[in-house]
């Protein structure tokens, strides 16, 4: 897994990464919003850390084990909010990540689904 320093961009293009998806991912706090727990996932598989996106996802869909593409994740767009805020139990951020890999590059688009369980948001699944 790579780390950054906090004063650092964070990939998922919010503010500073020690401000914005650190603390999800080092555990000091648990996103307020499906768009936060989204975005901290974003900044999960860019900077290779599972643990993160296991601990995130739904254990009803949760995979046992996630093997990690070897690929830069370079950008992150946010295409679609249905809900999702702190008051809600269920919502839907769509988005596109773009990626690179050597010489290739590409997107990857997806509408995700995110519920409250425990009172947390976590990722449930890709959605039509």
């Amino acid at each position: 897994m790579t780390t950054l320093p906090g004063n650092a961009a964070c990939p998922c293009g919010g503010s500073s990464f020690g401000d914005c998806c650190a603390p999800f991912l080092r555990r000091e706090a648990w996103p307020a919003t499906a768009e936060q727990l989204m975005r901290s996932r974003y900044t999960a598989f860019a900077l290779g850390d599972s643990e993160h996106l296991l601990r995130t996802w739904h254990p009803r869909t949760r995979p046992e084990t996630l093997r990690l593409v070897n690929r830069d994740w370079v950008g992150l767009a946010i295409t679609e909010r249905v809900d999702g805020t702190c008051d809600d139990q269920m919502g839907i951020v769509g988005f596109t990540a773009h990626w690179v890999a050597g010489h290739d590059h590409g997107s990857q688009s997806e509408r995700s689904a995110f519920v409250r369980r425990g009172g947390r948001w976590v990722y449930l699944a890709a959605t039509p």
